[in-house]
């Protein structure tokens, strides 16, 4: 693998544990590592780490601090 990926991958910690966990992944990257784009954007998507999963996960907050403050009343 190329360094550069292996130094992406090793300073990631979602990125380390995906790959470990997906071990296909290392002969993919072996071979083109050009797909690196799409190993990301997998690992982003198991991890729930996209932009639009972070909006989710704040707006089910704000949704229970609602219900919360709701019940007080």
């Amino acid at each position: 693998m190329v360094l550069d990926l292996q130094f992406k991958i090793k300073n990631n910690p979602h990125y380390q544990r995906y790959i470990r966990e997906n071990s296909y992944w290392y002969k993919i990257l072996n071979r083109d590592p050009s797909r690196f784009k799409e190993f990301e954007e997998k690992a982003k998507e198991r991890y729930h780490l996209r932009p639009s999963d972070k909006i989710n996960r704040m707006l089910e907050t704000f949704e229970i601090l609602q219900t919360m403050m709701s019940s007080f009343k």
